[in-house]
């Protein structure tokens, strides 16, 4: 009882409930004083004692049950098989032959009322990576997966026809009616015990882990699969990680900027020496790059390209000149947008002045706008990236402006979430971009953002 309460206290420190030692403290002494033997006591001791804030009380209510249970028995009234007589036993043998093994398996753990045994939940643990996961929003979706893997919608539609087959038999209606209900409880049952089995493994891997952990699960987990506060708690991120990598980068710069040893220069500065190399000479070189960035903003991609803005304005004292856009199917100028020093506040701005839709990206559309009134910031000290996934919607994916704006500048970068295996599948014209490209860099979650801005301000 004492792992499972320390398990409890790890999970909500995980979840942002701030619980100290001396709370900690205070609910081991009130569980003695109140006993375990009333469950309601129980549960209040520790709430009482573990929870201060009325906000953290939802996180408690929820974590709670899946450390000790939700106090409702599971359903098991017998095997089913018992209750019929020799004739209904008979059709139902007759009926179950028609199906498969594995569906004869499954209805046969549904007539005996059995849950599902410990190898069996482990065993679908692992299959479907439920011991990886310590977010409880995917609670109910792991759950499904698993339902899945047992065959779960296969099996209603077997009972269906279960059914049928044994009114054609001729089993009498109302015995069969109360089968049906029987195997639906059952099944529901089973998933309850599925539900509940993902919350508490979800719990159990949530309480090993700190704050920090979660943060650093958060940075390798894709932008699509987070939920709109782990995004907010991203954004909070990228402000540490952008002062990290402002360091990184300033100390790169002071290290290289001497430039490249110059010879010539070098030998007609020491002739006053005779030659002996006391005074070294080297070539200027820029250190800080010029960047010009087009950021897709539309749905798909709205929140990595956010998180490359918020870069991109923490970033600006490590850059010469930076040239920023954004497009979804029209381009828009937006460097303008932050002379302010609220990066956080112009970056909402340009978001609410280019709201995103469904289907309705235009890159191609977008590329004819920056060569009508931009073409000209473009030059060979540029770098110009490319933040998009380069899906078009089918428009004309004006890959020939692409080739002029890439021949100009010094190097072309593209930032792409998508795996390439995806790449060129439905309205995607990726392959065509990337032949353009010097380099495409996976970015689909927050760490290979990162390392994809660090390499891309070497100049």
């Amino acid at each position: 009882m004492e792992g499972r309460i320390l398990q409890l206290i790890s999970a909500l420190r995980a979840s942002g409930v701030r619980v100290s030692l001396a709370e900690s403290a205070e609910a081991f002494s009130a569980v003695d004083i109140m006993g375990i033997i009333n469950r309601e006591d129980f549960r209040l001791s520790l709430r009482t004692t573990l929870i201060k804030n009325a906000s953290d009380l939802p996180i408690f209510d929820k974590l709670f049950p899946l450390f000790f249970g939700s106090g409702q028995p599971p359903i098991n009234n017998g095997n089913l098989s018992d209750d019929l007589t020799p004739d209904e036993a008979r059709l139902l043998a007759a009926a179950l032959k028609n199906l498969s093994e594995k569906l004869r398996q499954n209805l046969a753990q549904l007539m005996s009322g059995e849950p599902l045994s410990k190898e069996q939940l482990e065993q679908l643990a692992r299959m479907v990576g439920l011991n990886n996961i310590d977010d409880l929003n995917y609670q109910k979706w792991m759950a499904q997966r698993m339902e899945r893997a047992l065959a779960f919608p296969e099996v209603r539609e077997a009972l269906k026809q279960l059914m049928d087959q044994l009114r054609e038999m001729g089993m009498d209606g109302k015995r069969l009616q109360q089968l049906r209900g029987q195997l639906q409880e059952r099944m529901q049952a089973l998933q309850k015990q599925l539900e509940n089995f993902a919350g508490q493994r979800i719990a159990e891997n949530l309480s090993q882990r700190t704050p920090f952990d979660r943060v650093d699960n958060l940075m390798n987990r894709s932008f699509q699969n987070l939920t709109e506060e782990e995004k907010r708690l991203l954004m909070h991120e990228v402000k540490r990680l952008a002062a990290a990598l402002r360091t990184r980068i300033a100390l790169r710069q002071k290290r290289a900027k001497s430039g490249n040893l110059d010879a010539k220069a070098t030998i007609r500065a020491n002739l006053k020496h005779h030659g002996i190399p006391l005074e070294l000479r080297h070539r200027s070189k820029v250190k800080k790059p010029r960047i010009i960035v087009l950021c897709d903003v539309s749905t798909s991609m709205r929140f990595c390209s956010e998180l490359m803005l918020s870069f991109i304005f923490a970033l600006q004292g490590q850059v010469r000149k930076t040239y920023a856009f954004a497009f979804i199917n029209h381009l828009e100028y937006i460097s303008e947008d932050f002379n302010g020093k609220d990066g956080n506040a112009a970056i909402a701005s340009i978001l609410r002045r280019m709201p995103a839709g469904s289907y309705n990206t235009d890159l191609g559309w977008s590329l004819n706008n920056f060569c009508d009134d931009y073409l000209d910031t473009v030059n060979g000290q540029s770098t110009l990236i490319v933040v998009g996934d380069g899906r078009n919607n089918y428009n004309d994916p004006r890959i020939d402006l692409f080739r002029d704006i890439s021949r100009r500048a010094s190097r072309t970068l593209w930032l792409s979430p998508e795996a390439p295996e995806l790449w060129g599948t439905g309205d995607s014209d990726m392959p065509a971009y990337a032949a353009l490209c010097d380099s495409v860099l996976r970015v689909s979650n927050l760490n290979e953002l990162t390392t994809a801005i660090d390499r891309l301000m070497i100049a």
